[in-house]
């Protein structure tokens, strides 16, 4: 994450500040068709990929959103070839140890979600290490999901709820939505005002099933590494243009 600058303060300067998604997640999609494109291994594009997300994350800091979210690794990527997978798990090392510094200077709070016991030892050590280094920061709070899965979330949720019923300490009464909601990941957070998808695929792929339930969707053709200031600044735009109903009138 380099240093904001002039740029990116104009970039920023159309967006209305009052209407601003509180919470964003993105399903960062197109690393693999950018990288086949320009005749390049698969690795070559998440590691451009990965520069989008620094410039990402630096646009939605100053624009004000309070949460980020990024979905990285899906349940469903382990089926991918064994070298483009062990290539990915290589980047995400190297990253957090690259961004930890830049993250605190700017006071980002990082979170990981989903079944990071899939993962190595040593890599969960370095999760564990900068979540714990930057848990007092404010200014924005940066979740990555990582081996995530909507349906894993909601039923990890189900099987919290279940073992409370078996020792007695609930009833199947009393598991509500609100209960459930209550040991769904990011149930700390806001739910997502905002969901954009790159690449010009427009489903979800199984991503923050529960919490997306009133989320506004915007669906952008633009390749993951190509993603920058102005197509940050047409998504906010979309969704500010939009009403917001909740089931209502």
């Amino acid at each position: 994450m380099s240093e904001l600058n002039e740029s990116g303060e104009e970039a920023l300067a159309g967006i209305c500040s009052v209407n601003m998604p509180e919470h964003i997640a993105i399903i960062m999609d197109g690393n693999n068709r950018w990288a086949k494109k320009r005749h390049l291994p698969s690795i070559a594009g998440h590691t451009a990929g990965a520069a989008a997300v620094r410039r990402t994350v630096e646009l939605a800091a100053r624009s004000g959103v309070k949460v980020l979210t990024l979905f990285a690794f899906s349940s469903e990527n382990w089926k991918r070839p064994k070298l483009e997978v062990d290539g990915l798990m290589a980047l995400f090392t190297r990253s957090l140890k690259k961004e930890l510094k830049r993250l605190n200077e700017h006071g980002i709070q990082l979170k990981v979600i989903g079944d990071l016991a899939g993962f190595s030892a040593g890599l969960q050590k370095q999760i564990a290490e900068v979540e714990g280094s930057t848990a007092n920061n404010e200014a924005m709070t940066l979740v990555i999901a990582a081996n995530y899965g909507g349906r894993w979330d909601i039923a990890e949720a189900a099987k919290k709820l279940a073992k409370q019923v078996q020792v007695g300490e609930l009833s199947p009464d009393d598991i509500t939505e609100s209960a459930l909601s209550e040991h769904i990941q990011l149930a700390d957070l806001p739910a997502p005002d905002l969901l954009i998808r790159t690449s010009g695929e427009e489903r979800i792929s199984n991503f923050l099933l529960w919490q997306t339930a009133y989320s506004e969707f915007v669906f952008q053709p633009v390749l993951w590494p190509d993603y920058d200031q102005q197509h940050f600044d047409e998504a906010i735009q979309t969704y500010q243009n939009r009403q917001r109903r909740y089931g209502g009138r």
